[in-house]
């Protein structure tokens, strides 16, 4: 029996990309929800969990370096999109079943790596599946289209997380891992299999074959997007204000990730209570996803989104009174007796978690219609995954801060931090909003402005953190947040210099050419969590001693060099993206 094309219809094109959502949805419920749970059931303290499903969503926040791969290398056979979608799934089996084989907590670091590689496959998956939605709807689906994505999401988030948790009770937790897997390919072979895909388009085809091999075609493939990516996010007010959005947690997020898994297991539920809790709340989570879709398409957007983050905190500062009230502070130490849970406790638990699934679902719906907003449709596969990237890695750095701060300051204080923190995504808000004297077009005058006031604000944050590592012993438990900080910090300066330098690079070749090159030492940054490891590993060459004296050089001398090199691309004209027909009265 023939399997039916999805994509040949309207409602088939929907129910394709449910069902497509949902096997990316699948790794990230069973990491956050079933591997979390059974992590801290197993002793793991809330750190550890909050720094494993952060590392997790990371490969989501640079999904854009995978977009001119996705579109270069294709096979016309297998179709551009659909080769990667069904290569992807495939990998991402293969890489999930190969865990069943090590033994939680004690090998926890090589099955995060692993875990990290399979979701590096989902997150590749993803660009394709977008890159597919933007080819394949039409424009009258595109709003209910989002909503149903992120409902797929949510319920590939409860198979891989409540579906794990119930198979748990009855098996071992290593054979839910054939279960996740089995959810995947059940998509892979009743949907990716029989898609049919419409015939690439002449310009891939033509740079991919003209311009000699393949690699050299991805590398043209980059230095548009870096060109495309600077023109999109600097061209308008809206692009830019996006940009700093996207990068914030929109609104109080910490009920949806490790801190809820992590309070489950605290007050005592065992694995089929967590189970039920999160079926029903994604349940919630994805109704809130469509019919936020719906009513983004029918009112002022961002007036209700404003509505929605806003709510999202009274649970979480709900759920933090009761907390407060039954002085359940810190987590439960490892090994120690767990002390009795009042059912009023455990009950605000269940209906403040419920409550918030709610207007989680609507919040996510509408946030996507507002960056589809001020998105330029000419480069909107670029600018639009560039934004969701950026959203996840908000998820992540939150992920990871929150567990460090629960053990340092305990549940109440982390749920009051993260509740307000939220609501500064309410000031950037009205920023996208198109100003009255606006025409409509995604270029304005404005963006070399923009770029330079970016550069010097990422100069100065570079600057400040010379004395900040010098004073670090002072800063106590809020070193891990300030280090979490400033990673960001220098990731958005090293993907700065080097689309700056790509764009600039007719303009100032030297200092294009110096930036280039010197970007990527910036990510030396990162390995200031992994001194100890890094030691370990090359104790054969250098001592822990000389090594700690030469990382500690570099964690001052780089900063500093990033902050000559920005503040010098500070100093440019930028006149590359100035609109077309404005170029000649920037020159003059």
């Amino acid at each position: 029996m023939r399997l039916p094309n999805l994509f040949a219809s309207s409602r088939g094109r929907l129910a394709a990309f449910f069902l497509l959502y949902i096997t990316e949805g699948i790794p990230l419920g069973f990491a956050a929800t079933a591997v979390a749970t059974q992590l801290r059931r197993q002793g793991v303290g809330p750190a550890e969990i909050g720094a494993f499903v952060g590392m997790f969503y990371l490969p989501w926040a640079f999904k854009w370096a995978f977009g001119p791969f996705v579109d270069v290398f294709s096979s016309e056979r297998l179709g551009r999109r659909r080769g990667w979608i069904l290569a992807m799934q495939i990998l991402m089996v293969i890489t999930l079943l190969s865990t069943m084989l090590l033994k939680l907590p004690e090998q926890l670091g090589l099955f995060t790596i692993i875990l990290l590689v399979h979701n590096t496959f989902a997150a590749t998956q993803d660009v394709a599946i977008d890159a597919l939605a933007v080819n394949t709807l039409a424009e009258n689906e595109r709003a209910t289209a989002s909503g149903m994505m992120f409902a797929g999401a949510n319920i590939g988030q409860m198979v891989g997380g409540a579906g794990s948790l119930f198979l748990a009770a009855y098996l071992d937790f290593q054979a839910t891992f054939i279960f996740v897997s089995a959810a995947i390919m059940l998509v892979t072979v009743f949907v990716v299999l029989p898609m049919k895909e419409l015939p690439s388009a002449a310009r891939i085809k033509t740079e991919f074959n003209v311009g000699g091999s393949a690699l050299r075609a991805a590398g043209r493939e980059m230095r548009k997007f870096a060109v495309d990516a600077f023109r999109s996010f600097l061209g308008t007010r809206g692009a830019f204000a996006g940009l700093f959005m996207a990068l914030l947690p929109p609104g109080a997020i910490c009920m949806g990730l490790a801190l809820q898994s992590n309070l489950a297991v605290e007050l005592g539920m065992n694995d089929d209570q967590v189970a039920w809790l999160n079926l029903w709340s994604t349940i919630l989570a994805a109704t809130g996803c469509v019919v936020g879709g719906r009513i983004s398409d029918k009112v002022d957007r961002r007036a209700a989104l404003s509505v929605y983050i806003s709510l999202m905190s009274v649970p979480v500062l709900a759920m933090m009174g009761f907390l407060l009230h039954y002085d359940w502070i810190m987590p439960v130490a490892t090994g120690a007796t767990r002390p009795d849970v009042p059912q009023m406790l455990l009950l605000a638990f269940w209906v403040t978690t419920l409550s918030y699934s709610v207007f989680q679902g609507l919040m996510y719906s509408t946030t996507t219609a507002v960056y589809m907003d001020v998105t330029n449709p000419v480069v909107a596969a670029t600018q639009f995954t560039a934004y969701m990237a950026l959203a996840n890695l908000a998820i992540s750095y939150s992920a990871t801060w929150q567990g460090i701060a629960i053990e340092a300051w305990g549940y109440p204080k982390t749920m009051l931090i993260d509740a307000f923190f939220g609501l500064m995504f309410l000031a950037v808000l009205p920023f996208t909003r198109k100003r009255a004297g606006d025409a409509g077009g995604f270029v304005d005058a404005f963006g070399p402005d923009r770029a330079r006031a970016l550069a010097r604000g990422l100069a100065l944050m570079c600057l400040i953190w010379l004395p900040l590592h010098f004073a670090q012993d002072r800063l106590g438990a809020a070193l891990p947040i300030a280090n979490t900080f400033f990673t960001l910090v220098f990731i958005a300066s090293a993907l700065f210099l080097l689309a700056g330098s790509v764009v600039l690079g007719a303009s100032s070749p030297q200092l294009a050419r110096v930036g280039t090159r010197f970007a990527p030492l910036l990510l030396v940054m990162l390995s200031r969590s992994y001194l100890d490891k890094l030691s370990g590993w090359l104790a054969p060459i250098i001592t822990k001693e000389s090594l700690v004296q030469w990382m500690d050089f570099a964690y001052y001398g780089l900063p500093f060099i990033a902050a000559v090199l920005l503040w010098q691309l500070a100093s440019k004209s930028w006149a590359e993206l100035y609109p077309v027909e404005a170029v000649g009265f920037a020159a003059t």
